[in-house]
């Protein structure tokens, strides 16, 4: 399996998405991309992401980790398990892509 992790920067100091290279981060990795966040999808990285994709002139499978319920206090490792968007979760959704 082929896994990028090759950017351009992060994507919310940059005022347009830079599609070229979310498109060939996709070739490189089989059409198959995880994309995280820590607060909610809509309007997020995610949404941007998926946009691009369904451009892509190749299949593409796109994973979203982002949150999608209420914000809550708690134990940082324990919020982010909770949310999807551990360690853990993102190695689930990797694995899922991969299958």
């Amino acid at each position: 399996a082929v896994v990028s992790t090759q950017s351009t920067g992060d994507p919310f100091t940059i005022k347009h998405l830079d599609k070229e290279a979310v498109l060939q981060n996709a070739r490189e990795c089989s059409g198959r991309v995880v994309t995280v966040e820590d607060h909610y999808a809509e309007g997020g990285i995610g949404e941007a992401v998926a946009g691009v994709l369904s451009s892509a002139d190749f299949v593409t499978k796109h994973k979203s980790l982002a949150g999608r319920e209420s914000p809550r206090s708690g134990p940082p490792a324990v919020l982010l398990d909770m949310f999807g968007i551990s360690g853990n979760k993102v190695e689930d959704a990797c694995t899922e892509l991969l299958a």
